[in-house]
């Protein structure tokens, strides 16, 4: 019996399990995880519902977004699904602008995915991006570009296998440290 990936909206029903990933040390997000991590769990503890509302934000309603170095940058039409085989594996993130395929230069791609420990190494993460592709798709974009640290060696497997071709390398962001970082395009 082979383990069906799929992608859902956050809610309740899966909740529990996102908590529980997050206090065991894992993040959603690659760039100021633990800083997110526990940002997540307060949010959740004040208003659960709303920090699941906020996790759809296709009109970029929310609050502005707080980089790695403190400033703070207008929010962008953005979602996150939870990837989910029966049980919470990970998160992955789309961003875009309306009308473009451009994205601003403090973003460093137009998705992001974290899998929590537990399910790497077993194409959970290769399965999610195949299935936010066509969403990606949906909205507009003809391509997508994701980023990761050049040592980053599954990503990279990740993003190949789904077409990904390097584009090169470049430096970050001042916001985040300026480490280099390598670029990957997917033509939708």
């Amino acid at each position: 019996m082979s383990i069906v990936t799929t992608l859902i909206r956050p809610g309740r029903a899966a909740l529990l399990q996102y908590v529980a990933a997050l206090q065991g040390g894992w993040s959603p997000a690659n760039v100021a995880g633990d800083a997110v991590a526990r940002a997540h769990l307060s949010a959740i503890e004040r208003d659960a519902d709303a920090f699941l509302d906020s996790l759809h934000d296709p009109e970029a309603q929310g609050a502005p977004i707080m980089l790695p170095d403190g400033s703070s940058v207008k929010r962008l039409p953005a979602y996150t699904r939870w990837i989910w085989d029966g049980e919470f594996c990970g998160a992955i993130h789309l961003r875009w602008q309306v009308g473009t395929d451009e994205l601003p230069a403090h973003v460093l791609g137009h998705i992001g995915y974290a899998v929590v420990p537990g399910k790497r190494g077993q194409g959970v993460a290769t399965r999610a991006l195949g299935l936010l592709l066509p969403e990606a798709r949906a909205v507009g974009l003809r391509h997508v570009e994701l980023t990761t640290d050049p040592e980053n060696v599954a990503s990279q497997r990740v993003i190949i296998a789904n077409g990904g071709v390097l584009m090169g390398g470049f430096r970050k962001e001042a916001a985040y440290g300026v480490d280099e970082t390598v670029r990957f395009r997917i033509d939708l």
